[in-house]
């Protein structure tokens, strides 16, 4: 339980400097006084007020649900197919997901919390297929080989990358501003982004939390769970829709954001974490923090401009997925 404290403690920490960094600086007493509830102070300060609660902390919360999201799926991904470096990015899913969003943005629904729904719905949708269809290209027998998961992983990422960018370039709008969330800007703003993938996030990531314990029992085979009474299809069915239906929450609002699933998991087994029923919900609070440390990084760079968060999470992941690469050559990817 220590390290949950430490967790929770280091995403409200992060959220804070969150809510502080930006193009106008604002001091902790600032946040001290809105915090409190300072009628007087929050009076005075109408412009301060405005900009914390209308804009940095919506964008602030959406990082950290998508954080959440894309750490809890990579653990989940990675435990269904047993294999490390199953992540909503590598494998395609999160491009298939981005697909069926952009998709639904070219019908210029309206932007509110209704409209906004449609677009995770044609996200789970997309990305529920391309989980399917890059796991049964990659299959071989009862085994999933690293090497086939990443291959057809690409294949079907550019395939669907390729599709977007042709209906992005066929639909009327900002083109920049759609690119912006393609390279995972986080680009919406305002508080209706975040109230249409909550349910989709918060649905996604429960239901993996409540399939910890039978995520533990797969990795000793499907013969062995079932004859431990875990009805093995199903239960592998239900870790797709929950990691899926996160991931399609997550990348609706937030844009295409790589190696978040792929590093948190990966930093908490090599602290001698074992167990889906600890590392899910490590990985989520895990997850949170590195994207909105790494937002935070995003909107320091290049300010007063932002640059995309999922340019700096390659930056970082980029990297550690190569040192992971030379792992597997000794066997010790776990």
């Amino acid at each position: 339980m220590k390290v949950y404290f430490w967790l929770l403690l280091l995403l409200i920490v992060s959220g804070l400097l969150s809510l502080a960094t930006g193009s106008v600086s604002i001091p902790p007493g600032s946040l001290l006084h809105l915090i409190l509830g300072d009628a007087q102070w929050i009076a005075e300060n109408a412009t301060v007020t405005a900009i914390l609660l209308d804009l940095r902390l919506p964008h602030m919360l959406l990082m950290l649900l998508v954080g959440a999201a894309l750490g809890g799926s990579g653990a989940a991904y990675q435990g269904l197919f047993r294999n490390p470096l199953a992540d909503p990015y590598l494998i395609g899913v999160a491009a298939g997901a981005g697909l069926g969003a952009v998709l639904v943005m070219s019908f210029q629904l309206p932007y509110t919390t209704g409209g906004l729904l449609a677009v995770p719905l044609a996200a789970f949708s997309l990305g529920l297929g391309t989980v399917w269809l890059v796991y049964a290209l990659a299959r071989v027998g009862k085994v999933t080989p690293t090497t086939n998961l990443i291959l057809a992983g690409v294949a079907v990422s550019s395939f669907a990358s390729a599709l977007t960018s042709l209906v992005m370039l066929r639909s009327q709008g900002e083109l920049r501003r759609a690119l912006g969330w393609l390279l995972g800007g986080g680009t919406m703003t305002g508080w209706q982004p975040v109230f249409a993938s909550l349910p989709y996030i918060l649905l996604g990531l429960g239901l993996l939390l409540s399939l910890g314990y039978r995520l533990e029992v797969l990795q000793f085979g499907d013969e062995q769970a079932e004859q431990l009474g875990i009805p093995v299809t199903r239960v592998r069915w239900l870790v797709v829709a929950g990691a899926t239906l996160a991931t399609a929450g997550a990348v609706a609002f937030s844009g295409i954001i790589g190696f978040v699933g792929l590093i948190i998991p990966h930093l908490f087994r090599l602290t001698g974490m074992s167990g889906y029923r600890k590392l899910l919900p490590a990985s989520m609070l895990g997850g949170a923090i590195l994207l909105v440390l790494a937002d935070i990084v995003a909107r320091g760079i290049l300010a007063p401009q932002q640059l995309p968060v999922g340019i700096v999470t390659a930056l970082l992941g980029a990297p550690f997925f190569l040192w992971l690469l030379k792992r597997a050559r000794s066997g010790a990817f776990w």
